[in-house]
């Protein structure tokens, strides 16, 4: 074959490749993004997902519009972005919710495979403290004393990721005595811990940090790999030999058939947004690590979040 035949055929190639690939992949965004997010104003996957949202704009050189959809444990917000336009113009801003709802909850309206994880941000694990009165000085201590005397424990209500991590680690894991005390949202659960009304307190770490750090309760454990900036004298879980990952991430996801270039583009830019200096100062003072991984690890890893939290739903047995 004569170097000129070969050059014909690569360069018929190139353009063969270059005319399958979709027009908007080529093109995008052509109008205004909606950022539709699972969860009400206020909230970490609405902060997040603000953060974000503005920078993806002026990377971008596109209006981003941000949609608090809460509801149902965020499957409102998903079941509308899982049948909306597959053009990237469309993103649900969302929590581990997501993954932990394919199990926990079976009438969602939609699956999970109607949704495609564009980029996985951010995460803070769950942090297990008590009010500084409780005798015990660690985590050990406290489960200890859990095997002969009862205690109870406040979340931010039935079916969220830090039920279902506590569930697995004290009815699974330490095999304690415990009284599960529901609250309607985190603030009223460290309201009851600060009054010492509730012998433990185990949520998503932000809501607990300023606390930990003035001394008004004392964190016993996180459900974390390692430990976190935030509440730097907090030892993890792991530290004390129980094997327990529990917390929540933020993480940004488009319709299932969202063109693979355009959720590759998305994923760069907003891996590059999450590297600025006053991305990762805001999320270190709320007690979030950052998360950079390319488009192919985001699925890996969101595919791995389902199986890691279908087996605590089962074993905390709360299913619906």
């Amino acid at each position: 074959m004569t170097a000129l035949r070969t050059f014909h055929l690569i360069l018929a190639t190139g353009l063969t490749c270059a005319v399958a690939q979709p027009a908007s992949a080529q093109t995008y965004p052509t109008q205004s993004i909606n950022v539709v997010v699972a969860f009400a104003a206020g909230g970490i996957a609405d902060g997040i997902g603000r953060l974000v949202g503005q920078k993806l704009g002026e990377r971008l050189k596109q209006n981003v519009v941000v949609d608090n959809r809460g509801g149902a444990g965020g499957n409102l917000a998903a079941r509308a972005v899982a049948g909306a336009t597959p053009d990237g113009h469309t993103l649900l801003a969302t929590t581990t919710a997501l993954a932990v709802n394919e199990t926990a909850s079976k009438n969602r309206g939609y699956n999970t495979s109607d949704l495609r994880a564009v980029a996985i941000v951010a995460i803070s694990p769950d942090v297990l403290a008590v009010h500084p009165s409780n005798p015990a000085k660690t985590l050990k201590e406290f489960l200890a004393n859990g095997r002969t005397k009862e205690f109870t424990y406040g979340s931010a209500g039935v079916g969220t990721a830090p039920h279902i991590g506590a569930e697995y680690l004290f009815k699974e894991i330490a095999k304690v005595k415990y009284v599960h005390v529901p609250f309607k949202g985190g603030a009223p659960a460290v309201t009851a811990a600060l009054g010492n009304h509730v012998n433990a307190l185990v949520l998503t770490l932000p809501t607990v940090t300023p606390h930990i750090r003035e001394g008004r309760l004392r964190g016993l454990g996180l459900a974390s790999e390692k430990r976190v900036a935030a509440v730097k004298d907090v030892p993890t879980y792991r530290e004390m030999g129980i094997d327990v990952l529990s917390g929540s991430w933020v993480g940004f996801f488009a319709p299932a058939k969202t063109p693979d270039a355009i959720v590759v583009r998305l994923n760069t830019v907003i891996n590059e947004i999450m590297k600025e200096p006053d991305v990762l100062a805001t999320l270190a003072k709320i007690g979030f690590d950052p998360i950079f991984k390319n488009h192919p690890e985001t699925d890996s890893y969101f595919k791995s979040e389902i199986g890691n939290w279908a087996k605590m739903v089962r074993a905390a047995g709360v299913a619906n």
